[in-house]
């Protein structure tokens, strides 16, 4: 029975690794398509609200439809665990638009690579918390120096941009701090599949975003702001709803199978794909070689870091699998 019990874990954590691969990577790319087509579609559809409800709206039709048979939702209980998660995802998608709406791409990027430490503080009061190396702290001094360099080259209008970058930083953390919570096999999962759990979070999502949406008065510009948009505009609004389900799916996937640090610092390393992008592809922004140099140094501190909290993880399950199935006696 001990060794079948030892064969099944080790099945599951091959399983798991598995699945670790195509998870992360299939968000990286949503998580490209979503900075890039968000920026464009608040850009020409500027009702921030209006245009994260749609998102939100679009990915409750796809689950519906699309994935029906695969959403399992198991008791009200769990829905009613759920719905502490679902204000955290609203706020973090608001804020997000919001941020990018009033900063460039770069400067979004460079301060969320401070969310591990965040992540990091919080996480201290979990069950089961992985330990703090060395490695860690100087990969958080990295961040941190890269995110000082870059603020110190940004004019006083940039302040507006950092303080939604700063809050999305909150939501982001919570998000996924309370996601892996309930998600995680070592923590206290609900019984709620990833569709369910994705169709839950928009459907929750939208009453909050329908209230902020009436109260700043967006309802009545609806009509002129789609009047306004041209092929181009509506593209870009149809773009940023059809990766919003990806990365609502993909976040929710990979986050089950790594730790909330973990997941907020591996994806970093698509970020340099954004710096590149936002500095000479679309050049919406003008970058100082300075710039341009703390934001790579911010996002290697966050690569940095993530491969020290993965061997940590490692280290933790290989002391696992190394203890005795028999406590010894004393």
């Amino acid at each position: 029975m001990a060794g079948s019990t030892v064969d099944a874990n080790a099945d599951a954590r091959r399983s798991a690794d598995l699945e670790l691969g195509p998870a992360v990577g299939s968000w990286m790319i949503c998580s490209v398509g979503m900075m890039i087509f968000n920026k464009g579609a608040i850009g020409v559809f500027p009702l921030e609200c209006t245009l994260t409800g749609l998102q939100m709206a679009f990915t409750v039709l796809a689950m519906l439809v699309f994935c029906f048979r695969s959403i399992h939702i198991g008791s009200a209980r769990d829905v009613l665990r759920w719905s502490l998660v679902a204000p955290f995802f609203t706020g973090m998608l608001l804020t997000s638009i919001l941020a990018l709406k009033n900063a460039p791409m770069t400067l979004v990027i460079v301060f969320r690579s401070l969310s591990p430490v965040l992540a990091l503080a919080i996480e201290r009061f979990y069950p089961n918390p992985l330990a703090i190396t060395p490695a860690m702290l100087w990969a958080i001094a990295v961040m941190i120096a890269g995110t000082g360099l870059y603020a110190s080259t940004l004019e006083r209008d940039s302040f507006v941009g950092i303080q939604w970058v700063l809050l999305n930083m909150v939501f982001a953390v919570g998000d996924r701090l309370l996601q892996r919570l309930m998600l995680a096999k070592d923590q206290h999962p609900v019984d709620i599949s990833k569709t369910g759990v994705t169709l839950l979070n928009n459907a929750l999502g939208m009453l909050p975003l329908l209230v902020m949406a009436g109260y700043k008065g967006e309802f009545s510009k609806v009509h002129g702001a789609c009047a306004s948009l041209d092929l181009a505009g509506w593209t870009m609004v149809a773009m940023s709803c059809v990766v919003g389900v990806g990365i609502g799916y993909t976040g929710i996937w990979a986050q089950s199978l790594i730790s909330a640090t973990s997941f907020l610092v591996l994806v970093n390393a698509n970020k340099f794909v954004i710096i590149f992008l936002d500095a000479y592809v679309m050049k919406s922004n003008v970058l100082s070689t300075t710039q341009v140099f703390a934001a790579i140094i911010t996002v290697l501190g966050g690569v940095l870091y993530g491969k020290a909290r993965q061997d940590i993880e490692v280290q933790v399950a290989l002391a696992g699998e190394k203890k005795p199935l028999v406590p010894q006696k004393v």
